[in-house]
């Protein structure tokens, strides 16, 4: 005796996507603009195709920045680096085309851009980029001594 089962309802496609890639990178107010702090963003996923052989690229990106009136909002910077996967570009092109991007967008005190890009040709490469604001330096650096172990007196 053969029994059919139910095929389960497919869920429909959307006719727009709910989110796609955007070179536009959507800012918003620092709320702390009267202080020097870090953010950093670690994305660990990014592609885009070598120029010369089609084939995918690899890279995963740490920006450091220092903001100074405008921050960038996380899900446009998202899209941002989505917007890459379908391009041709030189990894030095790339890491220094999202500084240039950040800069343009936030106009922040300080921008690191590191981008690890994988293996190929057994050949790591690394490329990173900086903005510096001019005029703006950052803070010395505050050493700390190091914490005393502290007895416990028991009784």
């Amino acid at each position: 005796m053969s029994r059919t089962r139910p095929t389960p309802p497919q869920r429909a496609k959307p006719a727009t996507p709910p989110s796609a890639p955007s070179k536009q990178l959507h800012v918003f107010p620092n709320p702390a603009a009267g202080r020097d702090y870090l953010i950093r963003f670690e994305l660990p996923e990014f592609t885009c195709l070598c120029p010369l052989t089609g084939q995918p690229d690899f890279a995963q990106f740490r920006i450091e920045m220092v903001c100074d009136r405008l921050c960038v909002e996380l899900k446009s910077l998202k899209m941002y680096f989505w917007s890459f996967r379908d391009e041709g570009a030189f990894h030095e092109a790339v890491t220094n085309t999202v500084l240039d991007d950040i800069v343009a967008a936030t106009k922040p005190r300080f921008v690191r851009v590191n981008a690890r890009w994988n293996v190929r040709g057994g050949i790591w490469t690394d490329v990173v980029a900086e903005y510096r604001k001019k005029g703006w330096k950052p803070a010395p650096a505050v050493a700390l001594p190091a914490a005393e172990a502290v007895g416990r007196v028991e009784g």
